[in-house]
């Protein structure tokens, strides 16, 4: 890890803040592969349930860092998990991006590689690739179109215009609009409900949830059980039953 992104885990949820406000927390390689690095302690760790990424002071982040590579020619791309040491593999976990101020460009990329988002309501997202003769190729036109309607998706991306942060809410890209400065609080008000249920079942529900977009329902019904039997047979699973029946709150071990 770097002084450019900080890490810490405390109540099961690791936060991850990109710590370059002078800069408004753009990425250069190394803040890139200092981003790939957080994301691997998160899934190595068994005291971490779910990530909240999030950026120093009041932008989110500008995306790529244009005058380091101007200086370097160095492309902000971490070997294993791609542009910004996230856009290609996420961590396995769960992530909620909280955002602060706009996300636009690189900084929505990033966004959009997370879970769930959390944005301020003086917040701006969008893709202004376009603007400059640019697409919005690390995972903005291919995921952003999975997560609003393609219509929408193709509005925003053509026009290269943000939406509000109310309005990213009303179509399903913001889970939550937060006060001006608490996105890190709702967005770890949110990481806290997570937190609270087993582990090993928050984990295979992401990755079916992931991995099932391109099934056809009938074989989802298949190939979800290499995910689900696992959990069924866990001892969280019996933890949790147990803990039903006696009117208690589940003691989870992640086994």
């Amino acid at each position: 890890m770097s002084d450019a992104v900080l890490f810490e885990v405390a109540d099961g949820i690791a936060t991850i803040t990109l710590n370059r406000p002078e800069v408004r927390n753009a990425i250069d390689l190394p803040t890139s592969l200092a981003i790939a690095a957080a994301l691997d302690e998160v899934d190595d760790r068994s005291d971490v349930t779910v990530a909240v990424l999030t950026g120093a002071g009041t932008t989110f982040c500008a995306g790529m860092d244009l005058k380091a590579f101007a200086a370097t020619r160095e492309r902000p791309i971490d070997e294993r998990r791609g542009a910004f040491g996230i856009v290609r593999k996420p961590c396995d976990k769960p992530l909620i991006a909280a955002i602060e101020g706009n996300a636009l460009g690189g900084g929505l990329e990033i966004a959009l590689a997370c879970d769930l988002v959390v944005a301020t309501e003086s917040s701006r997202l969008g893709l202004p690739e376009v603007k400059r003769g640019l697409v919005a190729a690390a995972g903005g036109v291919l995921r952003l179109p999975r997560r609003i309607p393609q219509a929408v998706a193709l509005e925003l991306i053509m026009t290269g215009e943000p939406l509000t942060a109310e309005e990213a809410r009303g179509w399903g890209l913001v889970n939550r609009v937060a006060p001006d400065g608490q996105a890190l609080a709702v967005a770890r008000q949110l990481a806290l409900a997570i937190s609270a249920n087993a582990p090993l079942a928050v984990r295979a529900a992401k990755r079916i949830v992931v991995e099932s977009a391109d099934w056809s329902l009938d074989e989802g019904f298949d190939r979800q059980v290499e995910h689900t039997a696992p959990v069924r047979a866990s001892a969280d699973a019996a933890e949790g039953a147990l803990a039903f029946v006696e009117k208690r709150s589940p003691r989870w071990t992640g086994a």
